[in-house]
């Protein structure tokens, strides 16, 4: 990039494009949310398909730091991986907790459901519930399933089970 374009550039976009050029020495992690506020406070935070490390965070820290000049604009900077409850955000995340148990709300309902696959566009997720019996009274154990397309996902949160 030229001087001049990076002289022109927000502040917001300086440190995205920072973000953008450290997370391609490591694609196995990636970038979830940038906040920037008024008083230059940066929030960045991240996953990983494999997990996010402190180094990792670290890393990134490290390299906006010594690519920004606080001459010029003064701002504390926090890098962080999501944290255990942090809703999904990206279809890349759906994809990396196939297996795993999450509690997803829907305009109507919430489900407590096994994500079995996720792709491009739905995920595919598998339960258990007790509904009324076809047949005579009581109710039976039934396996459900439920493509689930990501735009009808209001908030999808991964279980943690101990």
């Amino acid at each position: 990039m030229s001087p001049l374009f990076i002289k022109t550039m927000t502040f917001k976009e300086k440190v995205n494009t920072l973000l953008v050029d450290c997370l391609l020495e490591n694609p196995s992690i990636f970038l979830i949310d940038l906040v920037v506020t008024d008083a230059f406070k940066v929030i960045v935070n991240l996953d990983g398909d494999d997990g996010v490390a402190l180094q990792d965070c670290i890393d990134v820290s490290r390299f906006i730091d010594n690519n920004l000049d606080r001459e010029e604009q003064d701002y504390s900077l926090e890098v962080a991986s999501v944290g255990v409850g942090s809703p999904l955000k990206l279809v890349r995340q759906y994809k990396k907790n196939i297996g795993r148990t999450l509690i997803v709300k829907t305009e109507g309902e919430i489900i407590e459901a096994e994500l079995v696959d996720a792709n491009d566009d739905f995920v595919v997720l598998s339960w258990k519930a007790r509904e009324p019996k076809k047949l005579g009274k009581g109710k039976e154990t039934v396996q459900k399933e439920l493509k689930l397309p990501y735009g009808n996902i209001k908030e999808a949160i991964v279980t943690v089970t101990f």
